[in-house]
């Protein structure tokens, strides 16, 4: 097979296989972004944070979002989220070998652990500068709840959406929050991609496991849970400029002014609390969304007549 053509189907099978992961774990998605914006800047203590929830964790959180908003609640965001991984996922997952051969990876089995988190850091960051826009759009549409009587929604869909930001905010707009979604990218990617190498060689290199879904769902699981908690700090920063009000808004009364902003008033505000905010949401959406996407791309990488990662 010629070098572009492996090239292709790897940016072709990193971009289908988080697409597909990405339409199994929508309705995590919408409810961590509804509990990482509940109770915003409320100074309060954490305890009485946590009694005072309207979405009382993950579980409960999605019935919430059922029962108000139905099935299609849960699905709030899908059509910027695929586009999204789509640009997103495919650079980075398909740009993740050539950068780290770049960086001075030989031998895939020996590879050492700091070139991989470099070459996962600058992947990472490269495809979330690019699919900034879709993100926008993606959290302010499932951020939004059942309006209350007598409200409008403050988007009718995907384009009303896309459209309006570009229109009262411009392409500013569109790229708001660009720092922390780089920063988010740039810890999920080098904690995500590669545990998940390090880990799979290192088991295999032991001897205790062979080449295989076994291996790769072993791995992939490890990856997700230490993504999860290596940027769901940065995660709810992020989702909190993303989702702020600009327009109409004088800029004195703009609620965050950037990523440092956003920290220091979600500390005194909320405490360390506010920072983990959707934990164990955005774990169970990280643990199954690495492990779909990562045993697809595997599978399509071996269908496609390509090396293992």
């Amino acid at each position: 097979m010629t070098d572009w053509k492996e090239t292709g189907l790897r940016y072709a099978a990193a971009g289908t296989s988080c697409m597909c992961a990405s339409c199994c774990t929508n309705p995590i998605e919408v409810t961590k972004v509804r509990i990482q914006l509940e109770g915003e800047l409320i100074q309060q203590s954490a305890v009485t944070a946590y009694r005072q929830r309207y979405y009382k964790g993950l579980l409960r959180g999605l019935v919430t979002v059922a029962r108000d908003e139905g099935i299609r609640g849960l699905y709030k965001g899908l059509i910027p989220s695929l586009i999204r991984e789509a640009i997103y996922s495919t650079l980075r997952f398909g740009s993740y070998e050539p950068i780290k051969k770049l960086y001075g990876a030989k031998d895939p089995t020996r590879t050492p652990l700091s070139i991989k988190l470099a070459a996962g850091a600058t992947a990472g960051a490269l495809g979330s500068w690019f699919a900034n826009p879709m993100d926008i759009v993606r959290i302010r549409l499932q951020g939004d709840g059942q309006p209350l009587p007598g409200q409008q929604p403050r988007y009718r869909g995907f384009l009303h959406a896309f459209t309006d930001i570009a229109k009262a905010e411009g392409l500013r707009g569109l790229y708001r929050g660009t720092v922390p979604t780089v920063q988010r990218a740039m810890i999920l990617t080098a904690a995500q991609v590669p545990t998940y190498d390090h880990t799979k060689h290192s088991i295999l290199n032991h001897g205790w496991m062979t080449e295989g879904a076994k291996l790769h769902f072993v791995s992939s699981m490890g990856a997700g849970f230490t993504t999860a908690f290596a940027t769901s700090p940065v995660d709810v920063i992020k989702t909190r400029i993303m989702n702020q009000k600009i327009k109409g808004i004088p800029k004195d009364q703009i609620l965050y002014r950037g990523s440092l902003d956003c920290l220091l008033k979600t500390l005194r505000s909320e405490g360390l609390y506010g920072l983990y905010k959707g934990f164990f949401s955005n774990w169970l959406r990280l643990g199954p969304h690495t492990c779909i996407s990562l045993l697809i791309f595997e599978q399509l990488r071996r269908r496609a007549g390509i090396q293992p990662l």
